[in-house]
């Protein structure tokens, strides 16, 4: 199947051609407009982005430990569906797909919701090894969640079993097992010889990469409602970011785990039960001297690397991930709003609303979105009905829709020149 729209040629959003109108019933304006509006003082300021430069490799959840990719690069525009492959059990009641698939060295690889690991070629999709993680006394128990990382020559795994594993990844080798105080919805960021991840109990753990001994910990606030997963540690510049479903935001010191400073990203006036929930479940963005995160509650922060000072905040919040990309930064809320922020003041420069419900008329069955990934001078972002849009980064002008073959619960990874979709179905989709 192709994705013609998904990545179609330039010329529609460069003002060259009038893109045709999208297909289906037109929605009444008012019921999609936002809370959140454009900023007039940026009316007149064009969005440049960096030049994209591609990802070689995807290895961990978020692309790089600090989760700030930027701009990637794709060499081809209007992008075909290579291969589908199934990674194991999909989403279910009891156990749940939560993190993206890594990509090394021309290897994807994935964690299923029984918690089985695959290796599979980049080129093919021929499953290449698998190993089963989930302790022999406890393989039907409910699992709910685990990740992947990737460096030098290992898989990291984190599991809902409340084990750390690292496994060899050209032998599927298992190196060591480590058990923590509780299990992982989240997966690990690795860098620099130690592994960090976040338990569900709100607990930050730093591991030796090569033994497995824990190095530190760091634990905050016990939180009785939050959404199921969490988010990766962000790690950059000698910090670690560890973002808790209380909505604190903890600043660690790689070394020895230190408090450098905190924030709390609990908005005022959030009464209704769903959006009471603090939980900051995208991940939490290190760029430069900056640290970018989005609450549930409601809202969306700058933060000073260094001090803590809190440069900006926005009344918006969601559990997506933001999107840095030079001067600006793409939120996905969760009222369905795509705004586009100014990265030094948190500023909107444009808001493009997303369908809200598979039903507008009667508003029925709300639309989950995920995203946005920023690939090729397109914004990318999916649906649970299968959908996927491509945006403009410039304008918010919607580009185009496709489909593809299941539930897009997690945005894509990006790798190759190709595109890898991991459906709630459990499908992993190649695109090139």
């Amino acid at each position: 199947m192709g994705l013609s729209g998904f990545l179609a040629g330039c010329s529609s959003w460069l003002g060259e051609d009038e893109a045709p109108p999208l297909p289906g019933e037109r929605i009444s304006v008012l019921a999609l407009q936002s809370t959140v509006q454009p900023d007039i003082d940026l009316s007149d300021q064009r969005v440049v982005l960096p030049e994209p430069e591609p990802m070689v490799d995807w290895p961990q959840n978020g692309g790089f430990p600090s989760h700030a990719l930027h701009h990637v690069g794709l060499e081809n525009d209007v992008l075909e569906q290579d291969w589908s492959v199934s990674i194991g059990e999909g989403s279910m009641d009891d156990n749940l797909l939560l993190n993206q698939a890594i990509v090394a060295r021309g290897v994807i690889f994935t964690i299923d919701a029984s918690a089985e690991v695959r290796a599979f070629a980049a080129t093919s999709g021929k499953e290449i090894w698998s190993i089963e993680l989930a302790p022999e006394d406890e393989e039907d128990s409910t699992l709910l969640g685990g990740g992947l990382a990737y460096e030098k020559g290992i898989i990291y795994a984190t599991t809902g079993f409340a084990e750390v594993i690292a496994i060899d990844a050209p032998s599927a080798t298992v190196l060591w097992r480590q058990q923590v105080s509780a299990p992982m919805r989240s997966a690990p960021t690795v860098r620099g010889g130690r592994v960090f991840a976040i338990t569900i109990d709100n607990q930050t753990i730093a591991l030796n990469a090569m033994s497995g001994e824990l190095l530190w910990s760091h634990r905050g606030a016990s939180e009785g409602a939050s959404f199921i997963g969490g988010a990766s540690p962000a790690v950059d510049q000698g910090v670690v970011i560890s973002a808790y479903s209380t909505g604190e935001l903890y600043a660690l010191r790689v070394e020895n785990g230190q408090v450098i400073w905190s924030d709390a990203l609990a908005s005022a006036g959030r009464t209704d039960a769903v959006s009471a929930i603090a939980d900051i479940r995208g991940l939490p963005v290190i760029d430069n001297d900056l640290v970018f995160a989005t609450s549930n509650s409601g809202l969306t922060v700058g933060i000073d690397l260094r001090t803590g000072y809190r440069v900006w905040e926005l009344e918006a919040g969601g559990i997506q991930s933001p999107w840095v990309a030079g001067d600006y930064i793409y939120v996905l809320t969760n009222t369905n709003d795509l705004i586009a922020l100014r990265r030094k003041t948190g500023q909107v420069k444009w808001v493009t609303v997303l369908p809200r419900f598979v039903d507008p008329e009667d508003q029925d069955e709300p639309i989950v979105w995920t995203g946005p990934v920023l690939v090729g001078d397109r914004l990318i972002v999916g649906n649970e009905q299968g959908e996927v849009m491509t945006v403009s980064p410039y304008s918010g002008e919607i580009i185009g829709k496709d489909e593809v073959s299941g539930p897009i619960t997690l945005p894509p990874s990006v790798a190759g020149d190709s595109l890898y979709f991991l459906t709630a179905d459990a499908d992993l989709i190649a695109y090139r």
